[in-house]
Protein backbone atom coordinates (compact mmCIF):
# COMPACT_ATOMS: atom_id res chain seq x y z
CA UNK A 1 0.00 0.00 0.00
CA UNK A 2 1.04 3.61 -0.50
CA UNK A 3 -0.79 6.73 0.40
CA UNK A 4 0.29 10.20 -1.14
CA UNK A 5 -0.95 13.22 0.69
CA UNK A 6 0.94 15.89 -0.36
CA UNK A 7 0.49 19.63 0.65
CA UNK A 8 -1.68 21.87 -1.74
CA UNK A 9 -0.55 22.40 -4.75
CA UNK A 10 -3.16 24.40 -6.20
CA UNK A 11 -4.92 26.80 -3.80
CA UNK A 12 -6.89 28.32 -7.02
CA UNK A 13 -7.29 27.52 -10.52
CA UNK A 14 -4.44 29.69 -11.89
CA UNK A 15 -2.21 27.11 -10.22
CA UNK A 16 -3.89 23.99 -11.92
CA UNK A 17 -1.78 23.28 -14.63
CA UNK A 18 1.53 23.22 -13.27
CA UNK A 19 -0.58 21.49 -9.81
CA UNK A 20 -1.71 18.47 -12.69
CA UNK A 21 2.25 17.97 -13.59
CA UNK A 22 2.74 17.37 -9.93
CA UNK A 23 -0.12 15.51 -9.05
CA UNK A 24 0.96 13.13 -12.00
CA UNK A 25 4.26 13.04 -11.39
CA UNK A 26 4.00 11.53 -7.54
CA UNK A 27 0.90 9.49 -8.32
CA UNK A 28 2.97 7.76 -11.94
CA UNK A 29 6.06 6.96 -9.59
CA UNK A 30 3.40 5.50 -6.99
CA UNK A 31 2.09 3.24 -9.61
CA UNK A 32 5.79 2.02 -10.61
CA UNK A 33 6.35 1.24 -7.52
CA UNK A 34 3.30 -0.91 -6.25
CA UNK A 35 3.06 -4.77 -6.46
CA UNK A 36 0.08 -6.56 -8.17
CA UNK A 37 -3.02 -6.43 -6.19
CA UNK A 38 -1.34 -3.68 -4.45
CA UNK A 39 -3.64 -0.53 -3.25
CA UNK A 40 -2.90 3.25 -3.86
CA UNK A 41 -4.48 5.44 -1.53
CA UNK A 42 -4.15 9.21 -3.39
CA UNK A 43 -5.37 12.72 -2.02
CA UNK A 44 -5.05 16.37 -3.42
CA UNK A 45 -6.03 19.22 -1.04
CA UNK A 46 -6.02 21.73 -4.01
CA UNK A 47 -9.50 24.18 -3.43
CA UNK A 48 -8.44 24.98 -7.03
CA UNK A 49 -8.16 21.03 -9.29
CA UNK A 50 -12.12 19.60 -9.38
CA UNK A 51 -12.18 15.88 -8.71
CA UNK A 52 -13.19 14.79 -11.77
CA UNK A 53 -9.65 16.55 -13.25
CA UNK A 54 -7.84 14.98 -10.16
CA UNK A 55 -9.39 11.41 -10.95
CA UNK A 56 -8.56 12.17 -15.03
CA UNK A 57 -4.83 12.48 -13.82
CA UNK A 58 -4.87 9.28 -11.38
CA UNK A 59 -5.87 7.71 -14.14
CA UNK A 60 -2.87 9.07 -17.30
CA UNK A 61 -0.91 8.13 -14.50
CA UNK A 62 -2.01 4.27 -14.07
CA UNK A 63 -2.10 4.33 -17.99
CA UNK A 64 1.83 5.98 -18.19
CA UNK A 65 2.65 3.50 -15.97
CA UNK A 66 1.07 0.59 -17.70
CA UNK A 67 -1.14 -0.57 -14.73
CA UNK A 68 -4.91 -1.41 -14.73
CA UNK A 69 -5.85 0.45 -11.82
CA UNK A 70 -9.42 0.10 -10.64
CA UNK A 71 -10.82 2.81 -8.06
CA UNK A 72 -12.90 0.72 -5.20
CA UNK A 73 -13.69 4.21 -3.10
CA UNK A 74 -13.87 8.00 -3.82
CA UNK A 75 -13.60 10.18 -0.69
CA UNK A 76 -13.82 13.58 0.36
CA UNK A 77 -13.71 16.00 3.17
CA UNK A 78 -15.79 14.75 6.25
CA UNK A 79 -19.35 16.25 7.50
CA UNK A 80 -17.82 18.86 9.52
CA UNK A 81 -16.67 20.54 6.91
CA UNK A 82 -19.49 21.48 4.54
CA UNK A 83 -19.17 22.73 0.74
CA UNK A 84 -21.21 25.72 0.41
CA UNK A 85 -23.19 26.36 -3.28
CA UNK A 86 -21.43 29.46 -3.98
CA UNK A 87 -18.23 28.20 -3.03
CA UNK A 88 -17.23 25.16 -4.84
CA UNK A 89 -13.54 25.13 -4.26
CA UNK A 90 -14.44 24.37 -0.57
CA UNK A 91 -14.52 20.64 -1.88
CA UNK A 92 -11.02 21.22 -1.57
CA UNK A 93 -10.74 17.18 -0.36
CA UNK A 94 -10.60 14.53 -3.37
CA UNK A 95 -9.01 11.02 -2.44
CA UNK A 96 -9.11 7.98 -4.33
CA UNK A 97 -8.67 3.99 -3.29
CA UNK A 98 -7.57 2.83 -6.19
CA UNK A 99 -6.51 -1.44 -6.37
CA UNK A 100 -3.47 -2.02 -8.97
Amino acid sequence: MIILDPPKFAPTAAQVRSASRGYKDINLLAFKLLNPDGTLVTFSCSGGLDRLLFQKIVADAALDAGVDAKILEVLSQGKDHPIGLNFPEGAYLKGLICRV
